[in-house]
C-alpha cells in the first residue's frame, strides 16, 4: 500500500509539474506574441498612414499637417505648438495627387526611373562580382587571401560618409564626376555582398567539391554547378538588401551629381517643402512599391539565406 501511495504521489507531482510548465509556456507565448504584435503595429503605422493619406485631398492634408511643414518669415522651421491630427481614414477619397504625379508632372516619374536606372545595374553587377570574388575567397587559403579579406571587412565597417570624399576625388580624376558612373562604380565594387556570400560559401561541405572534381569538373563547372545553386538563397537575400540600401540613397547623388535632372526620387523625398505636402504622400507611396514587391517576392529566399547553414537539403 505504501508503495502504491508513493507511486501515486510521484505521478501527481509529475502531472502538476507538467501542467505548471505548460502554463508558464502559455503565458510566455502570450506575452511574446503581444510584444511582437505591438512592435509590428508600431512599425507598420507610418506605412499605413502614408498610403491612406495619399488618397486625401490637398486641403485636408494641409489642415491636418500644415503646421508641421510651416516656416517662419526668415525661412526656418517654426515650433509646432498645436497637436498634429493623425488621420488614417480620409473624409473623402481623392485621386488628384496620383493624377498630378502620373500625368500632370512627368518630373516625378522621371526621378522614379532615375532611381531604377541607378539601382538595378548596381544590384546586378555587384552580385555578379561578389559571387566570383566570394568563390575565390572560399576556395583558396593563404596569407594574401586573409589580408585582402580583412581589408574587405574594414571597408565594409566604414560608413559611406567616410569614403564619400575619396570617391569624389577618384571620380574627379577619372573624369566621371556628374555622370552615373560616379555612383555605379563604388556601388558595384562594394564589399558588403562579397563578405556575406563568402561566409555562406565557406559552409559548403568540401566533400561536394571533391566529388565534383573526381567527376572531372573544372573550377568554372564547380562554381556554376555546385556553389551557385547552393548559394541561391544568400544571393537573393543579398540582392534584396542591396536594392533597399541603394534605393534609399541620398548622399551619393547630392555629392556626385550636380544636375538635378539626374537625381533619383529619394532626393526629392528628402526635400519636401510646404507646397508639396499632398504630392509627397502620393510620391512616397509610389516610391515604396518596388521595395515592397522585391521584399514580398524574395521573402522566402531572404529567410532561407539568413537561416540556412549550407550543405545539401534533405
Amino acid at each position: 500500500m505504501s508503495v502504491q501511495k508513493s507511486t501515486k504521489g510521484r505521478s501527481a507531482r509529475r502531472a502538476h509539474h507538467i501542467s505548471l510548465k505548460k502554463l508558464k509556456n502559455a503565458v510566455f507565448m502570450t506575452l511574446a506574441t503581444g510584444i511582437c504584435l505591438f512592435f509590428a503595429i508600431l512599425f507598420l503605422t507610418p506605412i499605413v498612414l502614408t498610403i491612406t493619406n495619399s488618397f486625401m485631398a490637398a486641403s485636408e492634408i494641409s489642415a491636418n499637417y500644415g503646421s508641421v511643414f510651416a516656416t517662419t518669415a526668415s525661412g526656418g522651421r517654426q515650433f509646432v505648438a498645436e497637436r498634429v491630427n493623425l488621420k488614417f481614414i480620409p473624409d473623402m477619397v481623392s485621386f488628384s495627387q496620383y493624377i498630378t504625379v502620373l500625368f500632370k508632372s512627368p518630373e516625378y516619374l522621371l526621378k522614379f526611373w532615375n532611381s531604377v536606372f541607378l539601382v538595378v545595374p548596381i544590384m546586378i553587377f555587384q552580385l555578379l562580382i561578389a559571387a566570383l570574388a566570394a568563390y575565390g575567397f572560399a576556395r583558396y587559403d593563404g596569407k594574401i587571401r586573409g589580408v585582402i579579406f580583412f581589408a574587405y571587412i574594414i571597408l565594409m565597417l566604414m560608413p559611406y560618409q567616410v569614403t564619400l570624399v575619396p570617391n569624389y576625388l577618384v571620380s574627379e580624376k577619372l573624369q566621371i564626376l556628374d555622370t552615373y558612373w560616379a555612383i555605379w562604380l563604388p556601388g558595384i565594387f562594394s564589399p558588403f555582398s562579397v563578405y556575406l556570400i563568402t561566409k555562406y560559401m565557406n559552409r559548403i561541405p568540401t566533400s561536394l567539391i571533391e566529388a565534383a572534381q573526381m567527376d572531372g569538373a573544372g573550377e568554372w563547372k564547380i562554381f556554376t554547378g555546385v556553389c551557385m545553386p547552393l548559394c541561391k538563397g544568400i544571393i537573393f537575400s543579398t540582392g534584396i538588401l542591396v536594392f533597399i540600401d541603394y534605393w534609399n540613397m541620398v548622399e551619393q547623388p547630392l555629392i556626385l551629381l550636380s544636375d538635378p535632372e539626374r537625381y533619383p526620387l529619394s532626393v526629392y523625398l528628402s526635400k519636401i517643402n510646404a507646397g508639396e505636402i499632398s504630392l509627397a504622400f502620393a510620391v512616397a507611396t509610389i516610391y515604396m512599391i518596388p521595395t515592397l514587391l522585391v521584399f514580398l517576392y524574395g521573402e522566402e529566399y531572404l529567410v532561407e539565406g539568413i537561416t540556412y547553414q549550407g550543405g545539401v537539403k534533405a
